[in-house]
């Protein structure tokens, strides 16, 4: 991925960035896209996997949503992904309900851009939260479920690192379709190639 800097790197779009790797990055949400995070929320091909039940969304439920982002929760967080070549928000990755004693926390991923679909978007977006995760958070164990319809997004996050650890049988019901609910996990000692821990021969000198 490249010799990137953590930490806020102002852009010239003038947006700050917390993570960048070679296709995308990751920075915080910006309440300018509010529009954008509501026609996502609205696209039910988009919504998909992602939701439950899709249903149609105010613009004042978006605000809403996002005044409780904005808030900032430790147990939650969400970062925008945008596209590096274009730096145009294409979607969000995050971890949830993380529980530092334990060292886990569980993962979840919207491109909501259909023409970034199939682009390899989503695996590095995955990669770089998981690298997150375990070595700015301490993180050990990320985990996440997926459709068993959704066979891109397994390929995308067995890429990423993730492994099938197992299967809830028959407990979602899409279109006329009863289907698995796939768990994944992936631990920080099988996670490879992180670009957030210096190398020891390279390491920041102390002022």
């Amino acid at each position: 991925m490249g010799n990137n800097e953590v930490g806020v790197n102002p852009q010239p779009s003038g947006r700050a960035l917390n993570i960048v790797g070679t296709l995308v990055a990751l920075g915080p949400f910006v309440r300018d896209d509010l529009a954008l995070y509501h026609r996502w929320i609205n696209d039910f091909e988009v919504m998909r996997y992602y939701l439950d039940t899709p249903r149609p969304q105010t613009l004042e439920e978006r605000a809403a949503w996002y005044e409780r982002v904005s808030a900032g929760d430790p147990h939650n967080i969400d970062f925008l992904i945008y596209e590096l070549a274009t730096m145009r928000p294409i979607g969000r990755a995050g971890l949830e309900d993380i529980q530092y004693q334990h060292r886990r926390a569980s993962f979840g991923l919207l491109i909501g851009e259909k023409d970034c679909w199939g682009k390899g978007f989503g695996t590095e977006a995955t990669r770089l939260t998981l690298d997150y995760g375990f070595h700015l958070l301490g993180l050990h164990n990320i985990m996440l479920s997926v459709s068993s319809a959704n066979t891109a997004a397994i390929r995308a996050y067995t890429r990423a690192g993730f492994r099938v650890i197992g299967a809830r049988r028959e407990c979602r019901r899409e279109s006329d379709q009863t289907l698995d609910s796939i768990f994944m996990d992936c631990l920080s000692t099988e996670f490879e190639g992180s670009i957030l821990t210096p190398s020891p021969a390279t390491g920041v000198e102390e002022p």
